[in-house]
């Protein structure tokens, strides 16, 4: 097994809750985690299995009963009316770390948590690998300020890994069965993995009648990745209202398909624009949605950029949610154009980050970030330019580093 960053998060909420729950999209590894890391202290049950659901559902107090903790139920999302009868068990015994629980985010198990668990439950979320997982690096304990550290002001020295492919991670993204088993057929894996998504997921969870609108309106969010997101060009499109606009966005930011990036609150004296920005948060989905299947099309066509700067803006998420912690991301742009691709609001610092898909670093690549850190004055960190290029490099005052070499995220 890669190891994941999310194991420490885990293991540290397990000193001070009776309970966890790893929560995430499909196939992104959760199972695998409490499995391979969890089974020899905590008894391991899949509620996937249809007669342990019938168990459940028949004579739930009696399930637990014949499954008392250490428990690992994986896959909670299919038998949420357990967490009421949980309650009582965990009341009844407050002892931290004695239950784990797996799940794909549904609105019904976070509906359960929240009513049933409050107080009693921590709530982490894993996502498809990171650059340093999928080069077996998840296993180095960083906190979110020493990535920064490391980040803005190179303070640790570079590991030495073999070198990723731009091409290959963009289109393959990271998920870890597709990541790891080169054998696997990328359009094939993809392809049912956007279909299992549809069928189980939104419609049977989610309760969307029809599949080919919302499937088309999938489509039309990944086209919009790294953009502004404008609702009502978005339903036009899509040809739908701006109501089923923004709960079909909430069907796919609860099961972590895309992320939202908000605009910084800090206007800095100029107007600024006050809609987020939508982003796929892996982009082996979103360049399958797109049609981009080879190198070419992607690498030389239109989608390029805004394609790296999406896989840039999953890595920073994922280097929170790893650690346990909320991404404190945004973006900023005035109405009169000037943007700062992402900022990261950490312990009253801004810091700045601009995404550029391209080896060449030129004098105009940073002006926006000098012109940003002289408006926010103190508060602003040293610019960061995160780039395709091989080594880091200096540049009137802003650091330009490479997408694959940003350390312990």
């Amino acid at each position: 097994m890669f190891p994941r960053v999310l194991e420490g998060a885990i293991k540290k909420a397990m000193k001070t809750f009776p309970a966890v729950l790893v929560t995430g999209p499909r196939q992104s590894g959760k199972t695998t985690l409490l499995f391979e890391r969890f089974s020899k202290s905590h008894h391991f049950v899949s509620l996937e299995n249809p007669d342990v659901r019938a168990r459940v559902l028949e004579d739930p107090v009696g399930f637990l009963k014949a499954n008392p903790p250490p428990l690992i139920l994986d896959e909670i999302q299919y038998t949420p009316e357990l967490l009421h009868y949980m309650k009582s068990a965990i009341d009844s015994n407050r002892k931290p770390g004695q239950w784990l629980l797996s799940g794909s985010q549904s609105f019904a198990l976070m509906q359960g948590v929240s009513q049933s668990l409050s107080g009693r439950i921590a709530v982490l979320t894993l996502l498809p690998f990171s650059i340093a997982e999928s080069q077996k690096r998840g296993n180095k304990r960083t906190e979110i300020d020493e990535v920064l550290q490391n980040a803005f002001y190179g303070k640790r020295e570079k590991k030495k890994n073999k070198p990723l492919s731009l091409d290959d991670w963009l289109l393959r993204g990271a998920y870890p069965e597709i990541r790891v088993n080169r054998e696997v057929d990328r359009q094939l894996w993809i392809a049912s993995y956007v279909q299992t998504y549809l069928e189980r997921d939104v419609r049977q969870v989610m309760n969307v009648g029809d599949l080919n609108s919302f499937n088309r309106f999938l489509r039309l969010c990944a086209a919009r990745t790294g953009q502004i997101l404008n609702m009502s060009d978005l339903g036009r499109d899509a040809g739908v209202s701006v109501p089923t606009v923004k709960k079909w966005l909430s069907i796919l930011e609860a099961s972590y398909q895309i992320y939202l990036l908000p605009p910084h609150f800090n206007n800095f004296g100029k107007r600024i624009i006050k809609s987020p920005k939508l982003y796929f948060l892996d982009t082996g989905i979103a360049t399958f949605l797109l049609g981009l299947h080879g190198r070419d099309p992607l690498m030389q066509g239109p989608m390029r950029g805004p394609i790296f700067e999406t896989m840039v803006v999953a890595e920073w998420v994922k280097a929170f949610c790893n650690r346990g912690e909320r991404p404190e991301l945004y973006y900023w742009r005035s109405k009169a154009g000037l943007e700062i691709d992402l900022i990261i609001d950490r312990n009253s610092r801004l810091y700045p980050i601009e995404i550029k898909a391209t080896s060449t670093i030129m004098p105009g690549h940073t002006e926006n970030l000098s012109k940003w850190m002289k408006l926010a004055g103190e508060i602003a960190a040293r610019g960061l330019i995160i780039a395709d290029i091989t080594e880091p490099i200096e540049t009137k005052g802003v650091r330009v580093v490479s997408w694959d070499t940003v350390q312990g995220m």
